[in-house]
């Protein structure tokens, strides 16, 4: 595993990520709930966003970044074409972070222990991109029930 290899799988599930959001005929259902679906596609979205900026861009990167947990989950309404401009950003951050580290800082300790013992920054990473397309098939799956 290396730094540009994990750029590309993220790259590429962003690119999927994209193509969910475009692929809604009905704008309005990207924040539909129903039933026991509790998060829409549209909060989705915005959660992927806030982990990857956050993560990514602020814990590796050192770019800055507020995350704002309530706007992941709270927000409903934020148009199609709001969410596409910040993927491309997210695309961007993705990117500018993981393309110059160093392939050797993926052995360094992450400064994460989520699961109760400490992690590498290689296996965050892994995680991270885990966490994603775990969303990402929820969100094709919103999609396929809700948008009709």
């Amino acid at each position: 595993m290396n730094t540009k290899e994990l750029n590309l799988l993220f790259q590429r599930d962003i690119n999927k990520l994209q193509e969910e959001l475009l692929a809604y005929t009905k704008e309005e259902t990207i924040w539909h709930v129903e039933q026991q679906i509790t998060n829409s596609a549209g909060n989705l979205v915005l959660h992927l966003m806030g982990n990857l900026r956050n993560y990514v861009g602020l814990d590796l990167g050192g770019l800055p970044y507020e995350r704002d947990r309530d706007r992941e989950f709270g927000s409903a309404g934020v148009t199609r074409a709001e969410l596409l401009e910040e993927l491309d950003l997210v695309r961007k951050v993705v990117e500018e972070v993981l393309l110059p580290l160093d392939p050797m800082k993926l052995g360094d300790q992450s400064v994460h222990s989520f699961f109760g013992y400490p992690m590498t920054v290689g296996y965050f990473l892994i995680h991270l991109y885990g966490h994603f397309n775990y969303h990402l098939g929820q969100i094709n799956y919103h999609r396929r029930l809700l948008d009709q």
